[in-house]
């Protein structure tokens, strides 16, 4: 097992691989920019190193800095957590160039889970549904226009390299597609420097269906079941919901076991996400692979009792896990805290928490790196907590939800609290009958206003 390990993160996700670490008689090393000099990771750490100014990109994803904080430190384990450096290639490989474990996917495995043109083609040999499309990158207009009048309009072009719904546009018909495809290409090469595409069948009433897994070294892999990620703006997640709404027992096993074949098809080792679409027939679809921690696993830990992280550390110094699926036995639900103005688009809202209380009571957990007095910096993502609540039943979640965002007080700044209450309120959420153009189609925002 691991002596030290140096997380390479912030925030909630810092703090909760610390307490993991802790309890796990395992030290811990905090980095931090000089705008988290006074983050609560940097203080419940053992040891806590500063790797440059506020800027990410001098800071949390400074590979050279992170390195030499793990050298000066002795670490022999790095966790990224999710975001900044996780799904680094080059990260991964320079942590095996200086011996120190990378608590995370080998460079082979992002690479090949990163790429989305090839990670689709990795999960069809692996015979795991995919959604009709292009063999790969398209190579002209021409070559895309022919593809989609075989599968049949509505499709969509998405970008090779992309993420957040950025390089992504919807086809109707074949009278749109050039202007699509120079506008994702424009996009995409502005974002990601690649502007690559590749087109799918637009999938209909989609919702976005995760299956969490974990690996170890030996190749062997077991899921713990789906999260529902429907509720998104954007393409960026506000709540999620274990079980979902629209899984039953048949389906939750063959998504589970499509899961499990993509990621022994790349040997997978440690945590992962491999993500579908489920359209209205209760077809469903890969999507993409994560090949990190999650920023909604507290709800699987909640309705398997898993702890991920715990399990992350041990696979990542050897120990082999014993291949049993898990399956939820509860009914757990988070929303997202973010430091945003729902009713003026979730601009984001940086500044000082002048007062705070976090709700409590059976059912309720809260992952957060705040409180009262301390100052959310712009620098970077805006969420600051994440609202967990757990119970017999959906119907008892979402009541209990509204119960505890009730409670959850935040002042000083805008989150997005009201939105999520106004949420628990709708009878289409409650109904669990949406899918993930719910909040554009049928969610009154003038209601926060």
């Amino acid at each position: 097992m691991f002596k030290k390990i140096l997380i390479a993160n912030r925030g909630e996700i810092a703090l909760r691989i610390i307490r993991t670490c802790k309890e796990m008689e395992i030290k811990t090393v905090a980095i931090y920019s000089t705008a988290d000099k006074d983050s609560l990771h940097v203080r419940f750490a053992d040891e806590a190193v500063c790797i440059g100014a506020a800027s990410s990109a001098q800071s949390y994803l400074n590979i050279p800095n992170i390195i030499a904080a793990a050298e000066i430190t002795n670490a022999d384990a790095i966790h990224p957590g999710y975001g900044f450096l996780a799904e680094n290639a080059e990260f991964s490989s320079v942590c095996q160039e200086y011996g120190i474990k990378f608590i995370g996917a080998s460079p082979d495995m992002i690479n090949n889970m990163g790429d989305k043109a090839s990670a689709k083609a990795t999960m069809k040999a692996a015979n795991v549904p995919t959604i009709p499309g292009s063999e790969g990158l398209l190579d002209s207009i021409e070559q895309g226009k022919k593809i989609a009048k075989e599968i049949k309009y509505p499709v969509i072009l998405k970008a090779t390299a992309g993420g957040g719904g950025r390089g992504m546009r919807i086809v109707e018909d074949e009278g749109g597609f050039e202007k699509a495809w120079n506008d994702a290409k424009m996009e995409s090469g502005a974002a990601f420097g690649n502007d690559g595409l590749y087109l799918e069948k637009f999938v209909e009433e989609p919702r976005h269906i995760e299956v969490q897994v974990i690996g170890d070294s030996s190749g062997k892999v077991c899921h713990l079941s789906e999260r529902d990620c429907s509720i998104q703006r954007r393409h960026q997640k506000l709540v999620e919901e274990t079980p979902s709404p629209i899984v039953d027992d048949e389906l939750r096993e063959k998504m589970g076991q499509a899961a499990i074949a993509g990621a022994e098809a790349i040997k997978y080792e440690g945590a992962g996400t491999v993500e579908f679409l489920v359209d209205k027939h209760g077809d469903f679809y890969f999507m993409e692979m994560n090949t990190r921690i999650q920023v909604e696993h507290p709800i699987t830990e909640e309705v398997t009792d898993f702890d991920l992280i715990k399990e992350q550390i041990k696979v990542a110094s050897g120990i082999m896990i014993s291949g049993k699926n898990y399956y939820p036995n509860l009914y757990s639900m988070e929303c997202r805290i973010n430091a945003e103005d729902p009713a003026n688009g979730f601009r984001p809202c940086p500044g000082k928490i002048t007062n705070l209380h976090m709700p409590g009571g059976h059912g309720v957990r809260v992952d957060s790196h705040v409180y009262a007095g301390y100052v959310i910096p712009p620098n970077y993502d805006s969420m600051i907590a994440k609202l967990i609540i757990t119970g017999q039943s959906r119907e008892d979640v979402i009541v209990r939800m509204k119960r505890a965002l009730e409670e959850f007080v935040i002042e000083g700044i805008k989150t997005t609290i009201p939105f999520h209450i106004k949420l628990m309120e709708n009878e289409i959420f409650k109904s669990g009958k949406f899918t993930t153009k719910f909040l554009e189609e049928s969610f009154n925002f003038d209601d926060l206003k």
